[in-house]
């Protein structure tokens, strides 16, 4: 059974929180005793229906408030598929929150209120989701039901939202009509809206194609751990453990660990106590090589002819997460796949404004990236990183800087160029 990782987007009150908890109630992925727990505090705030955010909305903030503040992760599975969720919040204030929700997501579930139509908040999001290039995007027009569910509202939103994805990078879009306070084409079928063909959005959750989205051809293979058991079973056993970022490792292959530049060939795919034949993402895995290779943290496995260009110079988007800003000049720790570094800010090209995708490259912008801000950065790096660009990668194109005073990721990165 494949695993699909979704994250919702889109502005505060669109019904995010409600439409997750709607998807867990109808597909029967939460517990009596939850649904009572949420009935019961849904009658002492006096509401007359029973409010299915708070199945998602956990922080006590968040309850009083009736938002989401920080990342909610919910898991249910369907007979056909696993699901993992990331519940994103919609303030402005809360777009690292956001990107940090959709990093690994197969697919964006962006909400529009039907009555509100397209906001700028909802606009926002889809930019974010195309710049982490989220390959399939779902817009929900949501809370149908307090328009009637009119088709013509549908189309408008419809209309309005496609042209403005064709600036965007959206290789797939879906458009559905929902309620998610009353289910209406979150999981069955709505009555409702018969002029609306397409699927119900549990249907498309369940069969959308995303095997292909991930690189089959270039292996790549962050080694996490050396495992050396020393026990009398397994006295000269040696493997490598880690998650396989990209391309398909095969027992026979012949590879080069960067980056010291040694080759050898693999001897053998661990899984647990199984032998496999061949190992792809995003499986962890342990690989075991015919030559007594040094390999350490940090280094990758790669085949001999298909090999990343170790890089010390990078040209990458920054999300920028805290109240401090970045600046030129600036040093910071710098962690990319399983390898660890300090980087050297050389240059803050532009400012990307998400709302208009315009590049602002004045003195200001070029002087620093404040909370939230996303803009393009030149940075030097002390140990070279075994990368890949951001668009054909999402593992190895990524990378996370680190205030080394405190400990705290400051910015996400995503790499244009590397030289």
């Amino acid at each position: 059974m494949d695993l699909l990782r979704f994250a919702t987007a889109g502005s505060v009150d669109d019904g995010k929180s409600t439409l997750i908890g709607r998807l867990l109630l109808d597909s029967k992925s939460i517990f009596e005793d939850q649904l009572e727990a949420v009935e019961a505090t849904s009658q002492s705030k006096g509401y007359d229906y029973t409010d299915l955010a708070l199945l998602t909305d956990g922080l006590r903030s968040e309850r009083e408030q009736g938002i989401t503040i920080d990342v909610a992760y919910r898991y249910f599975a369907t007979p056909t598929r696993k699901f993992i969720i990331a519940d994103t919040p919609g303030h402005i204030q809360y777009t690292r929150n956001m990107v940090t929700g959709a990093s690994t997501a197969d697919l964006g579930l962006v909400l529009v209120d039907a009555r509100q139509g397209l906001t700028e908040q909802s606009r926002r999001h889809a930019v974010l989701l195309s710049l982490l290039r989220v390959p399939h995007l779902v817009l929900a027009v949501n809370k149908m039901d307090l328009v009637d569910y009119a088709e013509d509202v549908y189309e408008k939103i419809h209309h309005e939202f496609a042209q403005f994805a064709t600036k965007l990078n959206i290789p797939d879009l879906e458009v559905i009509p929902i309620s998610a306070l009353n289910g209406d084409n979150v999981v069955e079928r709505s009555d409702a809206m018969p002029w609306y063909h397409g699927p119900t959005l549990m249907h498309h959750l369940e069969h959308v194609h995303v095997a292909s989205d991930r690189d089959l051809v270039d292996v790549r293979f962050p080694v996490q751990f050396v495992v050396r058991p020393k026990s009398d079973e397994f006295h000269d056993y040696r493997g490598y453990a880690g998650q396989v970022a990209g391309g398909v490792i095969k027992k026979g292959d012949e590879v080069i660990v960067l980056p010291s530049g040694m080759t050898s060939t693999v001897e053998a795919i661990d899984l647990f106590d199984t032998e496999l034949d061949e190992a792809f993402p995003p499986m962890s895995v342990t690989v075991r090589l015919a030559d007594d290779v040094d390999v350490s943290r940090g280094d990758m496995i790669a085949r001999i002819n298909n090999a990343p260009q170790p890089s010390q110079d990078i040209d990458a988007m920054v999300c920028w997460m805290t109240n401090q800003p970045l600046r030129p000049r600036q040093k910071l720790a710098i962690k990319h796949t399983t390898r660890m570094g300090r980087a050297l800010v050389k240059d803050i090209q532009y400012r990307l404004d998400v709302n208009t995708l315009h590049r602002d490259s004045d003195d200001v912008a070029t002087k620093g990236l404040g909370l939230n801000e996303i803009g393009r950065v030149q940075l030097r790096t002390t140990v070279p990183l075994l990368c890949d660009p951001y668009a054909k990668n999402r593992t190895t194109g990524s990378f996370i800087l680190i205030d080394e005073a405190t400990g705290v990721t400051v910015g996400a990165g995503m790499i244009n160029t590397a030289n």
